[in-house]
């Protein structure tokens, strides 16, 4: 199942929106064929296993081992159903890592297979697999619940060691190495939007895009209430190109709107000062499903304090920049009591060149709450 999921974590952006997915078919101890999601429209992981057999006999007294629960048939759906393919190959044993929350196949393709005779087994390497297909997770579990569509939220930031993103002088670039840069690279590459506060965006004049890596390309985001970014910045001179949403407050002068509209921006009103939560319904209702949050402090504190962060990506460099007055990565006024703040529930690491990479997940869907 390990070998599965790391087949399902080498799927790119191309499969969105459908879940990525990996497959593996062991006969007397050996692998004999494996696959993983298409592009989407494409094939799906246990077809493209199947299509690797010489004879569909070779899968007879086999066992399959896949990360999540082969698809059913429904409406809509715009490939063929894996469980009706599986179901005659004589499969000793299938197991699999969780069941997939579409209604349309939840459960429904394990029973089949049951009825045909194969043993199966449902929960190995659960976590993972849930924390893998988080974006989709989040969306199925939501509609099935009824509620508002709201977007996978990933929160990005590097620090020091000492846990600061800037010198005391405001001096950022670079903490972080150029392995952890591309990897930000990549991350863009595989979300529908980036959100920065205002402050990033007049500090930094960033463009956030993605840059010398394959992936799509994601919606820029600026929280401005006052409508204070420059039309002269980068975001604002490329918006008629790759788009940019500007959510706006009541207090935004109107001259300035029209000049962003007319540069080729959207512009989304908010009235209440929580600009964070309409903005994730507003894209929800787009049927964007991951965005990307990169700060800054202040707007990362409020995505914390509404518990609206489903993972954190923290690239931690080895450096020690120190000073009182040097900031750290969430701002805010901070929790009184220790105890009082959000914790993940898992935590990794990994190396990522010199730097040390965090994920932090918040929520796991289907294993917490919709």
């Amino acid at each position: 199942m390990s070998l599965a999921l790391d087949l399902a974590a080498e799927v790119g952006f191309e499969a969105r929106p459908n879940p990525r997915v990996g497959a593996i078919l062991v006969r007397d101890g050996q692998i004999i064929a494996q696959g993983a999601t298409q592009a989407y429209g494409g094939e799906h992981a246990e077809a493209r296993l199947l299509a690797q057999l010489t004879s569909p006999d070779q899968a007879r007294g086999a066992t399959l081992y896949v990360s999540l629960e082969p698809c059913g048939d429904f409406p809509g759906k715009q490939t063929p159903a894996c469980v009706d393919a599986l179901v005659p190959l004589g499969l000793a044993r299938a197991v699999i890592a969780t069941l997939d929350p579409h209604p349309g196949t939840s459960g429904l393709s394990a029973e089949r297979l049951r009825a045909a005779g194969v043993s199966v087994e449902v929960g190995c390497c659960a976590e993972r697999a849930h924390r893998l297909n988080g974006p989709f997770f989040k969306r199925q579990l939501r509609a099935a619940a009824g509620l508002t569509p709201l977007p996978y939220l990933s929160a990005k930031w590097a620090m020091s060691l000492d846990g600061k993103i800037a010198c005391h002088t405001g001096h950022s670039q670079w903490i972080s190495g150029p392995e952890s840069r591309q990897q930000v690279h990549v991350l863009r590459g595989q979300v529908d939007a980036v959100v920065v506060g205002s402050g990033t965006a007049l500090a930094d004049d960033p463009r956030l895009n993605r840059r010398q890596v394959p992936g799509g390309d994601p919606l820029p985001v600026v929280l401005d209430r006052r409508c204070r970014l420059p039309l002269e910045s980068q975001l604002v001179a490329a918006a008629s190109e790759r788009g940019l949403l500007v959510v706006l407050g009541p207090e935004a002068p109107a001259p300035r709107v029209a000049a962003l509209v007319a540069a080729g921006a959207e512009v989304l009103r908010v009235d209440e000062r929580d600009s964070l939560t309409p903005l994730l319904e507003h894209l929800g209702s787009r049927g964007f499903d991951h965005v990307l949050l990169e700060g800054g402090g202040e707007v990362l504190a409020a995505a914390f304090a509404a518990d609206l962060v489903d993972r954190a990506l923290v690239f931690v460099a080895p450096r020690i920049l120190g000073g009182r007055g040097a900031p750290g990565p969430v701002g805010g006024l901070g929790v009184a009591e220790v105890g009082l703040g959000p914790q993940p529930i898992s935590l990794s690491a990994a190396s990522c060149g010199d730097d040390l990479l965090l994920e932090a997940h918040f929520h796991v869907y289907g294993l917490d709450s919709p």
